[in-house]
């Protein structure tokens, strides 16, 4: 695919599907010279009479997949959710020629452990990761955690864990190695609390039979609210975890992009 006049792809919807009034997931064709590590996210928009209106988002299939998954919140009033919220099969989405983010395997030093922690669509680039046999092949064991108000929010997490686990590439690795954790801020669920909260009280590493977190072997990946992200930082960084990036890889890695 060429780039048009603005200097971005136009692929095209072909998949969309809506969880809640806040939440959904949609899939677009792949632009064959794309490239990109699993985790990155991509600068994405929709045409318009003037300059395009382009947005972070990350790209929740992994590297090697044929077309390109994002998940998506509706922000009333957003000025590109509002129409992208909308789209259908066939409709054109367009998308920067390059792709970038610090929720990459070169940004962490070699570890056994890894902690992907998200709230809302913070999951995204965790799908990507953990459907990347690279993945498995650093790490000994993966572990997903999301955090959503409802219970209806944790949907998208739930089905793209029992897909990873059903995949004909990676699902043997996954049943082995992949656990994952969903709690509720909000409404009542088997797990009620944010990440924090729970990490703190140890009932997180008590639900998944875990150790407590260690920096010489864990290492932690962090996408989501701002307040999650620094109330997580505050509990890792006393125990010695160092931030990352692909310059300069760590113990834990944030990522910094926000849809809007």
């Amino acid at each position: 695919m060429t780039l048009n006049s603005h200097g971005l792809f136009a692929e095209r919807v072909t998949e969309v599907k809506h969880y809640t009034d806040r939440l959904f997931r949609f899939r677009v064709t792949r632009p064959q010279s794309l490239r990109f590590r699993s985790g990155e996210f991509v600068m994405l928009g929709l045409p318009s009479d003037g300059k395009p209106l382009l947005r972070a988002y990350s790209i929740a299939s992994p590297s090697w997949d044929e077309s390109l998954e994002f998940f998506s919140i509706k922000v009333p009033g957003g000025p590109l959710t509002e129409k992208l919220q909308n789209i259908k099969p066939g409709d054109e989405i367009l998308l920067r020629p390059k792709t970038t983010g610090t929720l990459v395997h070169d940004a962490l030093t070699p570890g056994k452990r890894l902690f992907m922690l998200s709230t809302g669509t913070g999951i995204a680039p965790f799908i990507s990761i953990m459907r990347d046999p690279e993945t498995y092949e650093k790490f000994e064991n993966l572990i997903l955690t999301h955090t959503c108000r409802s219970v209806a929010e944790l949907q998208y997490g739930f089905e793209c864990v029992e897909e990873t686990k059903n995949d004909p590439l990676i699902g043997e690795l996954a049943q082995e190695h992949l656990l994952h954790f969903a709690s509720t801020t909000r409404e009542a669920s088997a797990n009620q609390g944010r990440i924090t909260q729970l990490m703190q009280d140890r009932s997180f590493f008590k639900a998944l039979n875990l150790k407590f977190l260690d920096p010489a072997h864990d290492r932690i990946m962090l996408c989501g609210s701002m307040a999650m992200i620094k109330d997580v930082k505050s509990i890792i960084e006393p125990l010695g975890f160092i931030e990352g990036s692909s310059h300069q890889p760590g113990s834990f890695v944030i990522e910094r992009a926000f849809v809007g």
